[in-house]
């Protein structure tokens, strides 16, 4: 179900989740308005936060809210996504926590490149999930410490709204994995738009709307 581009929901059947996730991609980055690859933390951390136009959208997020409240919000420790976390925080008055196991897929070698080199990436992600061509991090180590996130809150919290804050990849490789659809087929996926929001719920969750 789509109500707008940046807007998703996802619904997985029998999937047991004891909570529900809002899952959100970073607003548009100065990385996104260069062009440019930001994926190692050396330079992440510190470089590469939101772009006007990534606040501009955050702040048209929050005027259009429709979602269930959040409770809490786990983010990437980037700043693009640090930034975005603590615009929303501020907001609705929630707690943050960082969680180094959001943070953007590593591109290796391609770090500071164009970024129309994701597509020769994207080019041998769709032949294996193992690939570490250009010394990028491949998608199945990016799905399981993706997927670890996932398993440690449903452990540690039940019935409530989480959002997560994370990036495109990561967010893409994550939502793949759980439709139980291969790695190799995440860039099929409905594009995440920065600033977009995925909810995503099972067939066991148990949240008051």
């Amino acid at each position: 179900m789509y109500a707008k581009p940046n807007e998703h929901e996802l619904h997985i059947a029998d999937y047991r989740l004891r909570n529900r996730y809002l899952l959100v991609r970073h607003g548009h980055s100065q990385a996104n308005a260069c062009h440019r690859i930001v994926s190692d933390p050396a330079n992440g951390l510190t470089t590469a936060g939101l772009s006007p136009l990534g606040i501009t959208q955050l702040d048209e997020l929050i005027e259009g809210w429709h979602w269930p409240l959040p409770l809490r919000i786990v983010h990437s420790d980037f700043l693009r996504t640090t930034q975005t976390a603590q615009i929303l925080a501020h907001h609705f008055a929630l707690p943050t926590r960082t969680d180094p196991r959001l943070r953007e897929r590593h591109f290796g070698e391609l770090e500071g490149e164009p970024d129309h080199h994701y597509e020769s990436v994207w080019a041998y992600d769709r032949h294996t999930p193992s690939h570490c061509e250009f010394g990028v991090e491949s998608l199945e180590h990016v799905a399981s410490r993706m997927m670890a996130v996932i398993e440690a809150l449903e452990i540690e919290h039940h019935g409530e709204v989480l959002m997560l804050v994370s990036h495109g990849d990561p967010l893409h490789i994550l939502l793949t994995h759980m439709e139980r659809r291969p790695l190799t087929e995440h860039r099929q996926r409905p594009a995440l738009e920065p600033a977009s929001i995925t909810l995503l719920t099972g067939d066991s969750e148990s949240v008051d709307s």
